[in-house]
């Protein structure tokens, strides 16, 4: 029978697997990101234009003004009038934005108990993603921009 020494001595593997659980575990962090965000999406079907903010208090506010473009394929300058209007729509409207209640694990931001992300935060690219659901299409990832201040035509 070995003795008690030989049976409590520790065993490397289980060592170095426990100190990296807990290095990764440090490293995650839950905490949101804090800043500004901008962005623009189009396809044939839809046009959004999407601005979200983060404060340092963790209020998180978002709006996305969209137009559903139909069937129909839009000109070039039917587009560019689309997207300045909503860009005006969504100036106009951003000092009345309220915060959300969206829970952050470090990657997606969700409603409170929800499934189904509004957010995604790749932090390892700083790269901030919305999704947009409508009822009737499938889901759209917008790319947002990180940006100082809203830009002068969007704020």
């Amino acid at each position: 029978m070995p003795d008690r020494v030989t049976r409590m001595r520790p065993r490397p593997l289980a060592a170095v697997l426990t100190v990296l659980c807990l290095g990764l575990s440090a490293c995650a962090d839950s905490r949101p990101p804090t800043g500004r965000w901008e962005g623009l999406y189009e396809d044939a079907g839809v046009i959004i234009v999407a601005r979200l903010e983060i404060a340092d208090n963790g209020k998180i506010r978002v709006s996305a003004p969209n137009a559903i473009t139909g069937e129909q394929p839009l000109s070039p300058a039917e587009r560019a009038s689309v997207v300045q209007q909503l860009q005006a729509r969504l100036a106009m409207s951003w000092p009345a934005v309220e915060p959300l209640p969206l829970e952050f694990d470090g990657q997606a931001f969700r409603k409170p108990g929800g499934v189904a992300p509004q957010l995604e935060w790749d932090a390892a690219r700083k790269r901030m993603t919305m999704i947009y659901y409508s009822g009737n299409r499938s889901a759209v990832r917008v790319a947002l921009t990180s940006v100082d201040e809203f830009s002068a035509s969007k704020s």
